[in-house]
């Protein structure tokens, strides 16, 4: 288990900060990603919002010929029933509790922190969500699924039984097709989750409409 805590890239509230949100970008980016949607985001004035972009480690990646590049596991291949990089899955998880104690560490409880991410990153948002062992504000995944779906029932935290969740994908996505997020969201559901779900007409990106839904989440689940 790793206790590193990864290099970030961070914006919005700084010293003032009253929640924090933790977002991992997805496979070949990096921190930067999604840094310029923060002020799209339209939060208040009065809600002051550290966004926390973390870099994940460079690996290699099989399903792209074994090029190394920021990743947060590696991928063996796409679909239901692709072989799952389990150890790389649970190592970033434990990168993802690193960001989540430094948070407290610096005056954010875990009920006031949002873990979110897209793609590969909301991948691990949402594995680490439903095992995490303290109370999280919410757990926001875009355009991606739940992996390692066969442990959840035996490892799942009772803390986060209650969390909202915020899960939107598009319907033209030719990467993770919508289905695989469809499916992530109903199995969730039925061990109880609350699932807010929206889809929009894009292939494997997010759009305005998807980020002003994510502003108006974010006040409510931090208010």
């Amino acid at each position: 288990m790793s206790e590193e805590v990864l290099d970030c890239v961070e914006a919005g509230a700084r010293d003032n900060a009253v929640a924090s949100v933790i977002w991992l970008h997805g496979l070949g980016a990096d921190g930067h990603d999604f840094e310029p949607i923060v002020p799209e985001l339209r939060l208040p004035e009065n809600l002051p919002v550290r966004f926390v972009f973390p870099h994940a480690p460079v690996r290699p990646v099989t399903l792209n010929g074994g090029m190394a590049m920021r990743a947060w596991y590696d991928i063996i291949a796409l679909g239901g029933n692709a072989q799952q990089d389990e150890p790389g899955i649970r190592e970033s998880e434990q990168h993802a509790h690193a960001l989540i104690r430094r948070e407290n560490d610096r005056g954010i409880p875990s009920g006031r922190i949002v873990l979110a991410g897209f793609s590969q990153g909301g991948a691990i948002a949402l594995h680490t969500g439903v095992r995490y062992p303290e109370p999280l504000a919410g757990v926001m995944g875009l355009s991606t699924y739940l992996p390692l779906t066969e442990s959840v029932s035996a490892e799942r935290s009772s803390a986060n039984s209650d969390t909202p969740m915020f899960m939107a994908h598009g319907t033209a996505d030719p990467v993770l097709p919508m289905q695989m997020g469809q499916k992530s969201r109903e199995f969730l559901e039925q061990l109880g989750y609350r699932v807010e779900w929206h889809d929009y007409p894009m292939e494997h990106a997010v759009c305005l409409e998807e980020i002003q839904a994510i502003g108006d989440w974010l006040q409510r689940v931090l208010a």
